[in-house]
Order: structure tokens, then C-alpha cells, then sequence
């Protein structure tokens, strides 16, 4: 099934259509099982190791032998630092050099987010916005959100470049995120009630690279 993305102008009407790509944005293409390997990839990528204890030979204490071996009455024992003993060192424990990094080739990564942006075109999540430069006003790009009918919604704004204007206007916006389309990613896309790329962004979007 072929898809197609509305492009509006500042005052909410349409003003064009955009076919998406069938090579790259069709039903048959969507692979669930690496969507989810991609946005598993993203979190883990982005976790931050913070536990961390130290073993017996870490924490601070003498390594001298309790009492003697034999003739107390009592079970062998090592020194202070056991694990079995307050304040010694933590048997199996976690240690800051666990690495939870994934890898994916960049092909996979590519079909995955392709995928993804089908499932959201499946459920009209997708729309296009005809907007040049403009002055950094927050009030401007409220009006412009109103307009598409998207007040209180999550909206995921996708730009191909860098425009200080757009940016300075929509950041302050509850709920409304932007990013560069290079920097488009699962968890973003998923988490959007709607996606809405700037003409030029879903242009880069739809060539076949």
C-alpha cells in the first residue's frame, strides 16, 4: 500500500501531498522483531553504569588472619574483609566495567526506522509543514501547533538543518520536541503522537540513499 503525507502551510490547510517513497516506506518491508532490537539498541547505548561495589581485595581493612587456625573452638576463618562479614567486600557484585552496549549495521538501523515511520503513515501519525525562517517567537509556533490541531499532544518536529529561529520558537512549547532528521531515532518516533517534518526533512526522507 502506497502512503501519502499531507503538507500544510503556518494556517493548517493543505497545500500539497507528498507520495511516500514504495521502495523504501511499504507494508511488506516493516520488521517488528528489528524495530524493537533498534529501540532496545538506543536504550541500552544510553545507559549509564551507577552501581558499583568493591570486592574483598578493594575495600579498606587489614589482610591479617583473625585468629589462629586451630584451638579456638571456633570455624576457620579468613580476614575482615570476607564477603560474609559487616563491612567486607561484596561477593559477585556489580562493578562499574559492565558494558551494556549493542550493535546493529547501519543497513539494519536504516530498515528498522523506515519501518517504523510505515507503522506511524499506517496510523496517520505523519504530516508535512511549509515553513520558512522565522522570527524566534514562542507565541508564533503555538499558533502554528493550534492550527494543526495537534494543542496537547505529544509532536515530534523534524528539520534537516539547523534554523536558530524555528528552533528558539517551538523549544518552549510543552510536549513538542524538534531534532535534525539525522538524528531521528526509535524511541523519539514511538513515543509521538505526531511526527510533522518540514518540507525540505521529508524531501531527505523520502530519496532512496
Amino acid at each position: 500500500m502506497a502512503y501519502s503525507v499531507d503538507v500544510y502551510d503556518k494556517n493548517g490547510k493543505v497545500v500539497s501531498k507528498v507520495e511516500l517513497n514504495a521502495e523504501l516506506f511499504a507494508d511488506e518491508k516493516v520488521n517488528k522483531t528489528l524495530i524493537q532490537e533498534y529501540y532496545l539498541l538506543q536504550m541500552a547505548n544510553a545507559r549509564h553504569v551507577i552501581a558499583s561495589t568493591k570486592n574483598r581485595g578493594e575495600v579498606s581493612g587489614s589482610g591479617r588472619k583473625l585468629y589462629r587456625q586451630k584451638g579456638t573452638g571456633n570455624a576457620r576463618v579468613g580476614d575482615r574483609n570476607s564477603p560474609v562479614r559487616k563491612h567486607g567486600g561484596v561477593a559477585f557484585g556489580p562493578t562499574s566495567e559492565r558494558n551494556f552496549e549493542k550493535f546493529m549495521t547501519k543497513k539494519a538501523r536504516k530498515l528498522a526506522l523506515n519501518g517504523l515511520i510505515t507503522l506511524k503513515a499506517q496510523e496517520h501519525g505523519l504530516a508535512g509543514l511549509k515553513l520558512s525562517e522565522m522570527q524566534p517567537r514562542t507565541k508564533d509556533a503555538a499558533t502554528i501547533i493550534e492550527a494543526l490541531g495537534l494543542t496537547g499532544k505529544k509532536v515530534l518536529l523534524v528539520m534537516k538543518n539547523k534554523q536558530d529561529g524555528i528552533e528558539k520558537s517551538f523549544r518552549n512549547l510543552p510536549k513538542v520536541k524538534y531534532l535534525l532528521l539525522d538524528y531521528l531515532n526509535p524511541r523519539d518516533v514511538m513515543h509521538a503522537d505526531k511526527i510533522v517534518f518540514l518540507e525540505d526533512a521529508l524531501a531527505s526522507l523520502n530519496e532512496n540513499k
